[in-house]
């Protein structure tokens, strides 16, 4: 008979002292799946090879002592993810201070207490859960800008840049380096409405009339659609960006004509990334633009297209500018 698979999280306890690996046994084997070492070269060894959810690991060793092997986990890619909680007899501040400068994520003092031992696991393995979540929640925003670039003529570097143009724009405009990450994250989405514009719209070679132009122009609202609403966070920002980053300072944008402060200042802040990428890059329809032109082209449009504040703060960028181009060239 077929049984389920055991998917409790895994988690590597490490200590020279049989002992101790017995007591921690006992207090965790219930709710995980457990894996043991009794010397620093063994635990990175089945670290690299068995990616536990978390390690617990005793400070006095022989040979590698706690420290060290912590330092080696961290200074892995395969295994720096992965978090440390010491747990030693040492109780001394500065021996704190060291686990926590070697990588750990928390200090449990001997003799343990089963309770504490079980809490600080919990809180733990909760966080690396939160991490998961939130970097998968990046990974769809990041697929949906993906799915728009398939529907449009415009390259995956052209969301790259413009985003790292955004985020840099952001943080000279004062902004948290949080939000300004946020940011980062959000704006590949701003023309995911895209996905719903016809092809013989969207790919039109020649100019758009009238009608297609009202199409066209439902794709914001599209876009807010796809997103969906969402309290906060990235999706909630991505939304917004994806609704106003068409609109104009003066009030001209569309969907809903917003003007001046009105429009978010996401919006404000992608719609001179996005043009500045647009202008300075080769397109099917167009060659690309000197640098300073679309730099006189987005000074000229200070007050008109964009927020005048942003724009005053958005040359004197150019060298952080340029190393964004080059690093993600076409």
């Amino acid at each position: 008979m077929n049984t389920a698979p055991d998917t409790r999280p895994r988690l590597l306890l490490v200590d020279d002292e049989p002992t101790n690996l017995q007591v921690l046994r006992h207090i965790l084997q219930a709710d995980y799946r457990l894996l043991f070492a009794t010397d620093g070269q063994r635990a990175l060894q089945v670290a690299r090879e068995q990616q536990p959810a978390l390690i617990l690991l005793d400070v006095m060793m022989p040979q590698l002592d706690g420290y060290a092997v912590c330092s080696a986990l961290k200074a892995d890619a395969a295994t720096a993810s992965i978090p440390v909680i010491f747990i030693t007899a040492l109780t001394d501040s500065q021996d704190e201070t060291a686990g926590f400068e070697a990588g750990a994520v928390d200090y449990i003092t001997k003799p343990v207490s089963p309770p504490v031992v079980r809490a600080r696991v919990r809180t733990h393995l909760s966080l690396v859960r939160m991490d998961e979540l939130r970097e998968s929640r990046l990974q769809i925003v990041q697929r949906l800008g993906r799915a728009a670039e398939y529907k449009d003529n415009e390259t995956g570097m052209h969301v790259i840049r413009m985003s790292h143009f955004a985020q840099v724009l952001a943080l000279a405009a004062g902004c948290s380096p949080a939000w300004a990450e946020d940011l980062l994250n959000a704006a590949p989405m701003h023309d995911v409405g895209k996905i719903g514009i016809p092809d013989a719209v969207l790919r039109k070679p020649g100019p758009l009339d009238a009608e297609e132009w009202v199409t066209m122009r439902r794709h914001p609202e599209i876009g807010a659609e796809i997103i969906g609403e969402h309290p906060a966070g990235v999706l909630q920002l991505a939304r917004e960006i994806a609704l106003t980053h068409h609109e104009k300072w003066n009030g001209t944008g569309y969907p809903r004509g917003l003007a001046g402060d009105a429009i978010p200042l996401s919006a404000r802040i992608v719609a001179i990334a996005d043009v500045f990428d647009a202008l300075t890059t080769r397109r099917p329809y167009k060659e690309p633009w000197p640098v300073q032109d679309a730099l006189d082209h987005i000074a000229a449009q200070s007050g008109q297209h964009f927020d005048p504040d942003l724009v005053v703060l958005f040359a004197p960028l150019l060298p952080q500018l340029l190393d964004i181009r080059a690093r993600w060239a076409d």
